[in-house]
């Protein structure tokens, strides 16, 4: 058993279609193994921390660690993620995208930025500047704010394509933004 330690904040569904499906696909294919769980760890507000996927290898060939690694970085897997080799103590760090979370905040811009913005637009416009760069993988809705986390290349890029519009439409007043990975 091998755990896939994701430094992504992704809902199961997300981790799911970005990550494990395609991850389980080639794995099946070339007869090293298949994804046989996931799981996603939390903050005590709910957010989202990391997410695992659990892969069990039926070779013992060497070749199942690269090909396991490339496919996820190849996937878009950010950096700080590891691989857990169960039984070993054994762990190989990996990843290649940057990480950036906007949060848009829910509570205290007036009332009629939330009645006529829209967050599916910021969703939309985000993807659209960053195609090429970057893209909305996940989101999350807590009580206070609302969180776009985008993988890409690089963070400053990201940023830097994002800005005028984080500084023009008005959902985004008062947003704060963290580099995630």
């Amino acid at each position: 058993m091998v755990v896939a330690s994701l430094n992504a904040r992704l809902q199961p569904l997300h981790r799911g279609e970005y990550f494990e499906d395609p991850l389980d696909e080639l794995l099946k294919q070339r007869k090293l193994g298949e994804v046989t769980g996931g799981g996603t760890m939390q903050l005590k507000t709910g957010e989202i921390k990391f997410c695992d996927i659990e892969v069990t290898i039926n070779t013992a060939a060497p070749e199942w660690e690269h090909v396991l690694i490339d496919t996820l970085e190849l996937l878009g897997a950010p950096r700080g993620s590891r691989l857990i080799v169960e039984g070993t103590g054994r762990e190989v760090p990996f990843g290649v995208a940057e990480g950036m979370a906007v949060y848009l905040n829910g509570t205290e811009l007036p009332a009629d930025v939330y009645r006529e913005c829209d967050s599916n637009h910021v969703y939309s416009e985000f993807n659209r500047l960053l195609e090429g760069q970057g893209r909305v993988l996940s989101w999350w809705e807590g009580p206070t704010e609302t969180a776009f986390y985008l993988y890409g290349r690089s963070f400053v890029s990201m940023r830097t394509r994002l800005d005028e519009f984080i500084r023009t439409y008005p959902l985004c007043a008062r947003c704060r933004i963290e580099q995630i990975a």
